[in-house]
């Protein structure tokens, strides 16, 4: 294109304070009619000058360039799945036995873990330990009578739990 090599050889051979007028030509060019062979015109003359020249195109390339989209913010990683095994706080447990004699059995919220609490007669202060599967079974199997299972805790739902023997009436 005539008009963009014409530009650009007088910016090549213009002093500073010509420039300006010339860069102000460019814009007027690429806002024109032709704008997009002008602009496509600057781009390829640009490649081929001086280092100078270079940058004075690609100001006015620039200044015309259509707004790059707003980049979207990245999305958070997603969060890890809880860890099953890691220690477990007071808000993660849930009670399902109160015996007021000091027997406090709780489960987790999450998962199947078993924990009991009971007040150590050496020191008197509470020690809560976790409890295995076997030592679950058996204490539902030892405490299915006691009306000391918190109602509605499903504790009792989570297996089948053998009632506890009855005596004989005696006649």
């Amino acid at each position: 294109m005539e008009l963009v090599n014409t530009l650009v050889s007088r910016l090549r051979q213009a002093s500073y304070a010509e420039r300006e007028a010339i860069k102000a030509e460019m814009l007027a060019a690429i806002r024109g009619p032709d704008g997009a062979a002008v602009r496509e015109g600057l781009e390829s003359a640009r490649k081929g000058e001086l280092l100078e020249v270079q940058w004075e195109i690609e100001e006015v390339l620039e200044q015309t360039a259509a707004p790059k989209p707003a980049a979207a913010p990245p999305p958070p990683p997603p969060e890890p799945p809880p860890d099953p095994n890691r220690p477990l706080s007071a808000k993660d447990l849930t009670l399902v036995y109160d015996d007021p004699r000091g027997l406090l059995i709780h489960k987790s919220k999450v998962g199947e873990r078993w924990f009991a609490t009971q007040v150590d007669p050496r020191t008197r202060q509470p020690q809560t330990f976790e409890l295995h599967p076997e030592e679950v079974e058996g204490l539902k199997v030892k405490l299915a009578g006691s009306p000391y299972w918190v109602v509605g805790s499903g504790a009792l739902d989570a297996g089948p739990v053998a009632p506890p023997p009855r005596k004989p009436a005696p006649r």
